[in-house]
Order: structure tokens, then C-alpha cells, then sequence
């Protein structure tokens, strides 16, 4: 059975970022990309009507690392460390078969300047190395293509096509799964 059991919160770093715990001060910034079409365009969640909404999700997030439940990290760039500009993580962590989700978003002004795969490179590293999952799998709207094309990059292949299988603001919609397998197991 896999173990999360981690005695502080992870920070990893690459070269140009910081990968670290929400904190409180990062609500406004948060509420900022979660009330952003464009950010949401494809994140098929309810967006939070106030900072409140945030804080709460916050703190469900940090109680759900304590509880070995996820594991989320903001993205800050090394120069700004305090500055959130997204957020890589994993959830939905099936331990009986050592298998998490990852997600991920990205601040528009940092779109396309190979953040998110430098984030997602580091995590999936940290999850096969330091979590020992046997799989990482991803799922995405069927109309992000900028997500598929992340995911195929990192050696992510498609796993499934479920129709209709999610109900979101009044209607069915797909969804596709990606699957990466820990190359040493």
C-alpha cells in the first residue's frame, strides 16, 4: 500500500522555480485564476464567488497533504517566490494501486514560456522518486488540446474517451485520461 508520509511540506525547485505550500497570501491570486475564463476555459469546476471561498480551499488543501490525501504546490518563480503565477499537484491518490492525479493551471501572462513543463518535469520526478507511484494519470476536457499536447510531451499516452461522463453547468461533457507509467517499476 502506498504511504504519503511526508513530515513537512515538500518545496522543490528547478531552474528558473519555487514549488511550494499555499499559503493564506496567495487567495487573491488564486481567486484571480480561478475567476479567469480564459485560465478556466477548460477546468470544469465551480469557480469561488469570494477570497472566502479561496481561504477554504486553501486550507483544505494543506489539511489534505496532512492527511496524505494530495500533494499541491504553488508555482512561483525563484526571483518572486511570494508571487503565485499557478499551481501543479497531485489528487485523488488511489493507494491501494499507487496512482494519483495530477493538475495543474497557469497564470495567462506566463503562458507559453515552458513553465508548466518545467513544473510538471519536477513533479512527476518527485512522484515516481519520492512518492513511489506506479502511474500518474491526467484528465482533461476534450477541447484542451494545449493540455494534450503538455501531457504527450511528458511521455503521457491516452488511456480512455468517456462520453458525457461529467455533468457541468447544465450539461454532459467528455473527458480523456493520460497515463504515464514509472519507468523503474
Amino acid at each position: 500500500m502506498l504511504i504519503l508520509n511526508f513530515t513537512k511540506f515538500p518545496v522543490l525547485e528547478t531552474e528558473r522555480l519555487i514549488l511550494r505550500e499555499h499559503a493564506l497570501s496567495d487567495a487573491e491570486n488564486i481567486f484571480k485564476m480561478r475567476t479567469n475564463e480564459a485560465v478556466m476555459k477548460y477546468i470544469d469546476r465551480e469557480r469561488p464567488k469570494d477570497l472566502t471561498d479561496v481561504k477554504t480551499f486553501i486550507t483544505t488543501f494543506n489539511e489534505g497533504f496532512e492527511n496524505g490525501d494530495n500533494l499541491a504546490w504553488v508555482i512561483a518563480l525563484k526571483e518572486n517566490p511570494n508571487q503565485m503565477i499557478g499551481s501543479v499537484g497531485y489528487w485523488r491518490t488511489d493507494y491501494a494501486n499507487h496512482r494519483a492525479e495530477i493538475g495543474y493551471m497557469l497564470h495567462p501572462d506566463y503562458w507559453r514560456k515552458g513553465i508548466i513543463s518545467e513544473a510538471l518535469k519536477r513533479t512527476i520526478d518527485f512522484g515516481f522518486n519520492n512518492m513511489n507511484l506506479h502511474t500518474i494519470k491526467a484528465n482533461i476536457n476534450v477541447e484542451n488540446d494545449a493540455s494534450r499536447q503538455i501531457l504527450i510531451k511528458h511521455g503521457f499516452v491516452k488511456e480512455a474517451h468517456f462520453k458525457q461522463d461529467y455533468y457541468f453547468r447544465g450539461k454532459f461533457l467528455d473527458s480523456e485520461i493520460y497515463g504515464l507509467l514509472n519507468p523503474k517499476h
